[in-house]
C-alpha cells in the first residue's frame, strides 16, 4: 500500500512540485519582503523556518486528503475490500506516503533556509527531540487528512483542507511575535495546536527556553491522532461496509 501510494504521488507532477515548492517560495516572500520590517530578536529566517515546515505539512496533508477521495470514489477501496485487506492498510499507505513527501518538503525548507541564513545552535537531542515533535505533528495531520477525505464529496472539497491547514499557522507565533498581535487575538494565538509545536520547535533548533511547550504540542498530537484514526477506521468500514 505505501509503495503503491509513493507511485502515485511520483506520476502527479504538478502536485507533488507545488507542495514541494510553494513554502519554499513562501519563505522566501517573507524573509526578503517582509523580514525587514518585522523584528523578532533575531534574523528573520531562523525565526520563520518553524512555521513555514508546518506549512508544509499542510500542503502534504491536504494532498493526502484529495488521495483517499480518490481511492473512495474510483472504486479502488472497493476491490481492496473484495481482497480482504483492511482498511487499515489502506489507509495506512497514504498516511505514510504523506510523512514520505512532507519529510522530502522540510529537507528541501531546511536546505534552502540554510542557504540564505539559518543558523541553528541545536545539538544532537535538540534535533532529535525536534525532529520527533514535528513527526508526531506530521503523523496527526495526515490521519486528520485522512478523514477529511472519506467525509468529502467532491475532490475540491477535499481539497479545500489546504486553505485550513494553510491558514492555520497564521493566527500563530509562525510569522510574527503573538506580542505584536491586537490583544482579541493572542488568547487564539496562543491556544490553538500550531503555536506549541512552533514554539518547541524554534525553542530547540535556536537553543532557547522551550517551558513546557514540547508537553503541550505532544498532548495536542496525541489527541488529534487518537481521533483522527478512530474516526478513520470507523468512516472508511461505513463507506465500504
Amino acid at each position: 500500500m505505501i509503495g503503491r501510494c509513493l507511485r502515485l504521488s511520483a506520476r502527479n507532477v504538478e502536485a507533488l512540485i507545488m507542495s514541494l515548492m510553494l513554502p519554499i517560495m513562501l519563505m522566501l516572500l517573507f524573509v526578503y519582503l517582509f523580514g525587514g520590517a518585522i523584528d523578532t530578536g533575531t534574523s528573520y529566517v531562523s525565526y520563520v523556518v518553524p512555521g513555514v515546515i508546518l506549512l508544509c505539512a499542510g500542503f502534504g496533508s491536504a494532498t493526502t486528503a484529495v488521495a483517499v477521495h480518490q481511492d473512495m470514489t474510483g472504486g479502488i477501496a472497493d476491490r481492496f475490500r473484495s481482497m480482504d485487506i483492511s482498511g487499515a492498510s489502506v489507509l495506512g499507505g497514504q498516511v505514510a506516503a504523506s510523512v514520505a513527501r512532507n519529510l522530502v518538503s522540510t529537507v528541501l525548507v531546511f536546505g534552502v533556509a540554510f542557504l540564505i541564513g539559518f543558523r541553528p545552535h541545536a545539538g544532537l537531542v535538540d534535533w532529535l527531540a525536534a525532529g520527533g515533535i514535528l513527526l508526531a505533528f506530521i503523523l496527526a495531520m495526515s490521519w486528520l487528512a485522512a478523514v477529511v477525505g472519506l467525509l468529502a464529496r467532491s475532490v475540491e472539497a477535499a481539497n479545500g483542507f489546504t486553505f485550513f491547514m494553510t491558514f492555520l499557522p497564521y493566527p500563530s507565533s509562525a510569522f510574527v511575535p503573538i506580542d505584536s498581535m491586537p490583544a482579541w487575538s493572542r488568547g487564539i494565538a496562543e491556544h490553538q495546536p500550531v503555536n506549541p509545536v512552533i514554539e518547541s520547535l524554534r525553542g530547540l533548533l535556536l537553543d532557547t527556553p522551550v517551558g513546557n511547550s514540547p508537553w503541550i504540542a505532544l498532548t495536542w498530537c496525541a489527541g488529534l491522532l487518537a481521533v483522527s484514526v478512530t474516526l478513520a477506521v470507523v468512516l472508511f468500514r461505513r463507506r465500504t461496509g
